[in-house]
């Protein structure tokens, strides 16, 4: 029988250990504000930010909203995130993702400071996480170990393999399985035999972004399969990396789309924000 791994119950009980530990530490006289900064008005990221002010609300985290309109410039969003990095009352800053075209997004990420990254972007977050320091860990891979471990999953020495090495998820998911003694290979668009690297893989990380591009052929039986993707197939319905149907029946454990790794990557933005006012 095939494990379906449900990434809306394990986000849940997550979000309730951190709504008792946040309360805790109101008692203590501690607060946790988050910073969020959307420029523009792309539906998506409306969305998104609107789903992070409400996990916010749940968990019992303050949440300051800034929405500045699509023409705002490059310096003025410079300013306004040097000025929440001096703010002492804000513990986090996320600066939602696509900005405009006329924003650098890199300058933008480079400028929030790592103490307040909770999206686990900056160079030096990156860095910290690569070797083995103390620092936020970008969301998604740290919501898939999770996943696992929380589903009875073992990850040491148990053999790797993620498709795709994106700095979001790819690259940090290696950094953290490593952690996790697993044996790690990333693959990608320019690895060879590909089908021959994924059928070895006791643990298989989909993050590619091409609609049921994992089909069974390329998952070794008995495997765990994680499908990072999440894309809109000829039909406009939502359908992940992995070809679900074809691949369920041949593999241990699987997350579905949605309601896989989706719902955990706030679950651990919020985990990130608490982590800010932990002693």
């Amino acid at each position: 029988m095939t494990q379906l791994i449900d990434g809306k119950r394990i986000s849940q009980e997550i979000k309730d250990e951190l709504k008792i530990e946040v309360q805790k530490m109101k008692e203590q006289g501690i607060s946790v504000c988050l910073a969020v900064v959307q420029v523009g008005n792309d539906p998506a990221s409306t969305v998104y930010v609107r789903n992070k002010k409400k996990a916010c609300a749940y968990v019992g985290i303050e949440s300051r909203a800034y929405e500045l309109p699509e023409e705002t410039t490059e310096e003025e969003l410079v300013k306004l995130v040097e000025e929440l990095n001096q703010d002492d009352t804000v513990n986090g800053i996320l600066v939602q993702l696509p900005l405009p075209r006329h924003i650098n997004e890199d300058r933008i990420i480079r400028t929030i400071s790592p103490d307040k990254d909770v999206d686990g972007f900056h160079p030096v977050s990156v860095g910290r996480l690569w070797i083995g320091e103390k620092g936020f860990v970008s969301c998604t891979p740290a919501g898939i170990i999770q996943l696992l471990k929380r589903s009875g999953i073992e990850i040491e020495g148990k053999n790797c393999v993620i498709v795709g090495r994106s700095n979001i998820v790819g690259k940090p998911m290696a950094a953290l399985l490593l952690r996790e003694n697993g044996t790690v290979t990333v693959t990608h668009s320019r690895t060879k035999n590909l089908s021959e690297v994924t059928s070895k893989a006791d643990i298989l990380i989909a993050a590619i972004g091409k609609a049921r591009f994992i089909t069974a052929e390329y998952v070794k039986d008995g495997a765990v399969v994680i499908d990072v993707g999440m894309n809109r197939d000829e039909e406009g319905h939502l359908c992940g990396d992995v070809d679900f149907k074809d691949v369920e029946a041949k593999v241990s454990a699987i997350t579905p789309v949605p309601g896989g790794v989706g719902p955990m990557t706030i679950a651990m933005l919020m985990n990130n924000c608490v982590e800010t006012a932990r002693c």
